[in-house]
């Protein structure tokens, strides 16, 4: 009889195996809190090396944050819409996608989910009143071009964010906080210039915001629709004016902030 040798199973086998389990609890619980790493050594029966490398793995996914130290433990981050748009954008960046083609894509997609918001039953009760009160703050910050850009993109947010389909809502939410941090960046830099577009342009948007809402609000989708990507073109047309052919950049430490906060106007 032959005795089959024992082979010890590799300790980054082990990790990613931990790994899986742990990734499964952290999408499956939206109230998931990760024990600590003496309590996942007893749970999985394995060395602290195999959990501190499943940790790891966690980490560079985006998923966890290790705090080290004397207050050392794990936090857990629960993928959303800003989370894929980080690493969607990278994505174009490396594939040198220009903002261009990036707002091209953003005026098939968007409009549709202003469409979306006007057949909602429950419109007048949830979508118009959020939709109101962001139109409100746009107005009280008309005279500051950059606090007026975070507004403006708020509504913006808040229009995707009420589609009903999940699968859209999270897709194009994902375009839309890559575009909200371009232009941002771009609202940030002509302001520091002293190029941001007049009172007048702004008091425009706040228009045409008001005017999608009631579109919004009477339930005509195709006018929603319509308006939403008029709108999204002229204010595209700014930005792309002077960096329409420059390459997205979601990698810069701006567009990573205004990426990760973007969620500030969500339900």
């Amino acid at each position: 009889m032959t005795t089959v040798p024992s082979r010890r199973v590799p300790q980054r086998r082990i990790a990613e195996t931990v790994a899986d389990e742990l990734r499964d609890n952290i999408l499956g619980d939206d109230h998931y809190r990760l024990p600590t790493q003496e309590q996942l050594v007893k749970d999985f029966g394995v060395s602290y090396p195999s959990i501190r490398e499943a940790l790891r793995i966690l980490e560079t996914e985006g998923l966890v944050t290790v705090r080290r130290g004397n207050i050392g433990g794990a936090d857990v981050h629960r993928p959303d819409e800003t989370s894929a748009a980080y690493h969607l954008g990278l994505s174009l960046q490396a594939g040198r996608v220009t903002l261009r083609d990036l707002a091209a894509g953003l005026q098939m997609l968007e409009p549709m989910c202003a469409a979306e918001c006007a057949k909602r039953e429950d419109r007048l009760e949830v979508v118009v009143p959020a939709l109101q009160k962001t139109i409100d703050d746009s107005v009280d910050h008309i005279a500051n071009g950059v606090d007026f850009t975070h507004s403006a993109r708020d509504f913006h947010d808040l229009v995707v964010s009420f589609t009903p389909n999940a699968t859209i809502r999270y897709a194009v939410g994902s375009y839309v906080a890559l575009w909200s941090a371009q232009e941002e960046a771009w609202a940030e830099a002509r302001t520091r210039h002293g190029e941001y577009p007049s009172q007048l342009e702004a008091e425009g948007a706040v228009h045409a915001h008001h005017r999608l809402v009631e579109e919004i609000a009477a339930g005509r989708a195709e006018e929603a629709e319509r308006l939403a990507r008029a709108h999204l073109a002229a204010t595209q047309a700014l930005v792309l004016e002077r960096y329409g052919d420059r390459v997205v950049n979601a990698s810069a430490a701006m567009s990573r902030q205004t990426i990760q906060s973007s969620r500030r106007a969500r339900r």
